[in-house]
């Protein structure tokens, strides 16, 4: 048990993963408060099982404060959830990019404006549900992989500072979810069979092009979709319901297999081609985040540009105001900026940055 004294923040979105945390901090014998953030309008939201922060999942969340035994509260943070990270979702399909709002929000809402709330309430760390391991070690605090492989969501913590890192905690860390789901049900907690979220939280029937056009109806046009070679092979609604490396969806009839090469947002041009012409060997990025060492100006690395993806070798060059450029040693396919680009050395975490274009 640990000093009472020792208060444990805990941001609770009412799935098993957070509840367990605080159940488990709480068992611990840490003063365990429990925060769930109301992000979005909740009145469609309400009815859905695979979304998280409205409706259901607020009540949730509370449910398992009450059965444990500690206080919980809700904080509306609706209208900051819109302006960083709704808007610049929509704002970046219109310039043709594939955002990951869920970096946005833990890289805003969540590790800058609750971290703030939860050093204000006192708390000595924040913890949250994130397959993730925090190592401490020598004076030093690294950033690692999830032990569960399968659950893993390091990729979408790159964006994680050095000082935020020191406040956060995640004690699911270094074990598999099938343990988590087992404590859920040791716990009694009335989440313990809740399925995991699986959609953007804001777009749980997955439908995110309804979203873009309702917030950003001037920006959906028509245009072309082009070959590689210059030919057109037929007319789109809108580049908002294509990403790069996509296949299927492409509505230009049959022949061979093609792919979405890049999208060109002034010409409202989709140019699609084989699978070869996704090849690229290079990114640049911007918005770096570094947390490793004191950086020399390159680094053998690994990376990753999606979260599906396995981290291939690279090497890292640092330029001025946090940009950087990779370089893989074998080219990687299916390159989207708006995405991460994830730098890896074995399963620490380093850091990463935000695509901008791929050659």
């Amino acid at each position: 048990m640990v000093s009472p004294q020792k208060r444990a923040i805990v941001a609770m979105s009412g799935g098993v993963d957070s509840s367990v945390v605080a159940a488990l901090l709480h068992e611990q014998g840490y003063d365990v408060v429990g925060i769930t953030l109301q992000l979005y309008d909740h009145g469609q939201a309400v009815q859905k099982t695979k979304a998280c922060c409205a409706g259901q999942d607020i009540q949730d969340a509370k449910a398992v404060a009450d059965r444990i035994g500690f206080p919980h509260y809700t904080l509306d943070y609706e209208n900051r959830f819109r302006q960083q990270v709704i808007d610049d979702f929509a704002d970046s399909y219109v310039r043709g990019e594939t955002p990951i709002p869920c970096i946005r929000c833990n890289q805003t809402v969540k590790f800058r404006d609750l971290l703030q709330m939860a050093q204000d309430l006192n708390g000595d760390f924040l913890a949250t549900g994130h397959y993730v391991q925090r190592i401490a070690s020598g004076g030093e605090i690294t950033m690692h992989r999830g032990a569960d492989p399968a659950k893993d969501q390091s990729y979408f913590l790159f964006a994680t500072t050095p000082a935020q890192l020191s406040f956060l905690r995640f004690p699911l860390g270094g074990i598999p979810k099938v343990e988590t789901r087992a404590m859920a049900k040791r716990y009694g907690l009335p989440v313990a069979e809740k399925p995991d979220s699986q959609d953007i939280c804001f777009v749980p029937d997955g439908r995110y092009g309804d979203l873009v056009k309702k917030l950003r109806p001037e920006s959906i046009q028509p245009g072309n979709i082009v070959h590689v070679d210059g030919r057109v092979l037929g007319q789109h609604e809108g580049i908002i319901n294509f990403t790069v490396g996509q296949r299927r969806g492409l509505h230009i009839g049959g022949g061979d297999i093609l792919y979405v090469i890049r999208l060109d947002p002034d010409t409202r041009t989709v140019v699609v081609g084989p699978k070869e012409a996704l090849a690229r060997h290079s990114v640049a990025l911007t918005g770096v985040n570094w947390l490793g060492t004191s950086p020399e100006r390159s680094h053998q690395i690994e990376a990753k540009c999606r979260y599906s993806q396995d981290p291939a070798p690279a090497t890292v060059t640092f330029g001025d105001n946090a940009t950087a450029t990779v370089t893989f040693d074998d080219p990687q396919y299916g390159i989207a900026p708006g995405q991460a680009c994830v730098f890896y050395s074995g399963s620490r975490v380093l850091g990463g940055g935000w695509i901008g274009h791929a050659a």
